[in-house]
Parts: C-alpha cells; sequence; structure tokens
C-alpha cells in the first residue's frame, strides 16, 4: 500500500502524465455519458422489451461491448465494433491483396491511406447496421416510437445520428491514444465492459442466495476462487515472454569501441495481445446482424445456432477464429527477417545460428512454438464462460468469468500500466540527467 501511494504521488508531480490521464478520464466521461443519451423520437421509458432481449444470448456480449448503450436506444448504440470489422477487412486486405500490400510498405503514408480506407469502410458498414439495429428497435419496441413520427422520417436521420455516434466514438478513441494514456479503442471497449460488472456482480450474489440456482455461500466462493485463478492465468499468460541470446561483435566506431556485450529480443508468448480476440469476436457478430433482417422463428438452425454463445458451434467457430487471428496478428506485427537483417546489420548474431535466413528460421521457428500453446489457452480462456453456465453461473456474470470480457480487462489494464511505468521510468531519467549521466541496475556508469 506505501509503495502503491508512492507511486501515486510520483505520477501527480509528472505534469505531462497528470494531464494525459486527465484527458483520459474526461474522454471516458463523455463516452459514458453519450451511452445515455437517446435517439430522437424514442421514449426511454419504454424499451423494457429490449433491455429484456440484451439480458441474455449474443446480444448481451453486443450490450456489454457497446458499454449498455445498444439496450438504452443510445445514439452509441453501434458501438466501436463496425470500425473493428472495418479494420480486420482492411488488415486482411493488405496480406492478400498487391495493391494494399504495396501501401502497407510506404511507410507513415501508406498507413494514413490505409487507416483513410478504413473509416470510409467503417461508414459503409455502419450505414448496413444503422437499419438492422433501427428495425430491430421497432420489432421489440415499436411502442417507444413517438406517436404520429412516420417510419421512414425517423429510421432516415436515426441512421445518419447511429453512424455520426460511431464515428464519434472512433475520434474519441483515437484522441485517447494520441492525448491520453493506453490505447483509445481498447480503452473505450474495457469501459463499456467494466460499466456492467457491478450490475452483473450483484446479480450473481442474489442468485447465489435465492432459490434460483441455490448453492449459497460456498458456490459463490468458489466462483470467486475460478475466477481469481483464471484472472491470474490470464496475466501470466499476457506478461510471459520468452528471451533469445544475441550475441554483438566488436567493432570500432570513431575512436571508440562498441558492442561485444549479449542482449535478449524478448518474444511475448501472447504477442498478439487482445486485438484476435476482439477481431474474433466482431465476426461472431455477423450473425446477429444478419438475424436483425430477418424472423428468428423462421431462422435456420445454423444462424439460431450461432446467435446463442453457450452452443457448442459457437464455441468451436470462435475458438478456432481466436487460435487464427493469433497467427495472423503476429505474423504482422512481428517480421523475423526484418529482425534478423537489424540483426546483421548491427554485427548480432544468436550463438550457433548462421546470421540472415538461418537467424530468420529460427526466430520464427520460436514464435511458432511459443504462439501455438499461447493461442490454445487463450482460446479455452474465451470459451470458458460456456463452461460456467453448466455451473448455473448468471449469463451476464459469466461473461466476466473468462471470455472476451475479462481477456480484454487484463490485456488493457496492463498495457495502460506499462505506459505509465515507461512514463515514470522516463522522467526519473531526465531528473538524473542533469548531473550529467545515469547508473545502471548494475552499478555501471552510462553517458
Amino acid at each position: 500500500m506505501k509503495k502503491l501511494i508512492e507511486t501515486l504521488k510520483n505520477i501527480w508531480k509528472i505534469e505531462d502524465l497528470r494531464t494525459r490521464i486527465g484527458i483520459t478520464i474526461l474522454f471516458v466521461a463523455i463516452y459514458r455519458f453519450g451511452s445515455f443519451v437517446v435517439l430522437p423520437g424514442i421514449n426511454p421509458a419504454m424499451l423494457d422489451k429490449l433491455s429484456s432481449q440484451t439480458a441474455t444470448g449474443l446480444m448481451s456480449l453486443l450490450d456489454m461491448f457497446s458499454g449498455g448503450a445498444f439496450s438504452n436506444a443510445s445514439i452509441f448504440a453501434l458501438g466501436i465494433m463496425p470500425y473493428i470489422s472495418a479494420s480486420i477487412v482492411m488488415q486482411l486486405l493488405a496480406v492478400a491483396v498487391p495493391y494494399f500490400q504495396k501501401m502497407q510498405r510506404e511507410g507513415e503514408s501508406g498507413r494514413k491511406k490505409i487507416s483513410q480506407y478504413t473509416r470510409w469502410l467503417t461508414v459503409g458498414i455502419l450505414l448496413f447496421q444503422a437499419p438492422s439495429y433501427l428495425l430491430n428497435l421497432k420489432a421489440q419496441a415499436g411502442a417507444a416510437l413517438a406517436t404520429g413520427i412516420d417510419w421512414f422520417w425517423f429510421m432516415f436521420p436515426a441512421t445518419i445520428i447511429l453512424a455520426a455516434g460511431s464515428m464519434f466514438i472512433l475520434w474519441l478513441g483515437e484522441r485517447i491514444t494520441d492525448k491520453g494514456i493506453g490505447n483509445g479503442i481498447s480503452m473505450i471497449i474495457m469501459i463499456g465492459i467494466i460499466a456492467r460488472l457491478p450490475q452483473a456482480f450483484f446479480q450473481e450474489v442474489t442468485s447465489r442466495f435465492t432459490a434460483i440456482t441455490g448453492g449459497g455461500l460456498v458456490m459463490f466462493l468458489v466462483e470467486i476462487v475460478i475466477l481469481y485463478a483464471v484472472v491470474c492465468a490470464s496475466i501470466v499468460l499476457v506478461q510471459g515472454v520468452r528471451k533469445i541470446p544475441v550475441q554483438y561483435a566488436k567493432r570500432v566506431v570513431g575512436n571508440k569501441q562498441v558492442g561485444g556485450a549479449r542482449q535478449y529480443i524478448p518474444l511475448k508468448l501472447f504477442a498478439a495481445n487482445v486485438m484476435p480476440i476482439i477481431f474474433a469476436q466482431a465476426i461472431m457478430f455477423i450473425p446477429l446482424t444478419l438475424a436483425q433482417w430477418s424472423n428468428p422463428e423462421n431462422a435456420s438452425w445454423f444462424l439460431r445456432t450461432m446467435l446463442d454463445h453457450h452452443s457448442w458451434l459457437y464455441n468451436l467457430i470462435f475458438a478456432a477464429l481466436i487460435i487464427a487471428f493469433t497467427y495472423f496478428y503476429t505474423a504482422i506485427t512481428l517480421n523475423p527477417t526484418q529482425m534478423a537483417e537489424d540483426m546483421k546489420r548491427n554485427n548480432g548474431f544468436i550463438p550457433g545460428v548462421k546470421p540472415g535466413k538461418d537467424t530468420a528460421d529460427y526466430i520464427d521457428n520460436v514464435m511458432s512454438r511459443i504462439t501455438l500453446p499461447g493461442s490454445l489457452f487463450i482460446a479455452f480462456i474465451a470459451i470458458m464462460p460456456a463452461f460456467a453456465s453448466l455451473l448455473n453461473v448468471q449469463d451476464a456474470f459469466s461473461q466476466f468469468f473468462g471470455g472476451t470480457s475479462l481477456l480484454i480487462l487484463v490485456g488493457v489494464v496492463l498495457d495502460t500500466l506499462q505506459q505509465i511505468e515507461s512514463h515514470l521510468l522516463m522522467r526519473h531519467y531526465d531528473g538524473l540527467l542533469d548531473s550529467g549521466r545515469i547508473r545502471g541496475r548494475g552499478g555501471v556508469a552510462a553517458y
């Protein structure tokens, strides 16, 4: 506790870090406020049926990712997931289509073009999803629509408002990334998830002490112990690192002899972080969008099964997508060939491995070996809510019993804390530089 208080004091002393945290809190507050701003022409008191629809099943997941905005018929009802879907498409195009491959290799200018295309694609997805949401709203809570309003003249401006709301959320996320702390998009998703946690926890406590599920205090304590174990395992996995030793040859630069030291390349067990989970969940929301255009009673067996996030088929496909996206995202974020070239350029080599292609193959093999168990374990944690439901855990609380929610929470919190730590270390070094030099942990002076 003393160390925590001291860290908070250090954060408060650093003006830049203090400002960034304040900006992050401000933008998050704006996002949460917008989640309760209802679409014009909708009576919020008549949305009980929509709330019931989003209480269970895949709808509950979608509502959770939007921070409750979906069930509130809010201007932010579509959330950030359309942008995630557009990002998936663009990243796949960057791998498969030569035009986008070339654009990606153009550096910063290419990334700006891809980002612009992603935004336009997001708008296109929104113009498809917004009418789907409004049709579902009409079916579930048609009585909430103000009397005397023509459906077309409600649907047309409401579609624009919903699309603009999601684009505004995207803007908030980008501002958090630029001016605040952490990845803004991931932060917004995390805030939406946390917003549902108190209610879900209260419902689970209530159900365990009633005749609905039974078990009382003992079963509730068992749940907490298992949840704690899953959280610890997730933290270990996200922070796990496999180090590859690199030896640097001695060389002369100017009048000084440099090199000769051994360093390490840290390869994370889960290098892709939370992005594969977010991408996989965005894909799993596609059947839900299709279902809003059709009558669920006349839907096919496959569509009905995919709408049940506790079904074996849903969880099988979800786990397979997570594994596939983990490999895909690791491949585009870590380039063994580039790493080998950089190492060779700086007179570095892995002991016992030839520089060049052999080094690239060695790094690639190590990444493949550590990515497989990591992706399998992440996939297992992601489908744990289905197993939790077998223990009569309430649907809302089971999403924190592993699943996408827990993985995103752990990943985003750790990433944010690491950024705060880096700011503290940078400030610490800046202060020591006033004396002309700093000392490393081993006591060796560095100039």
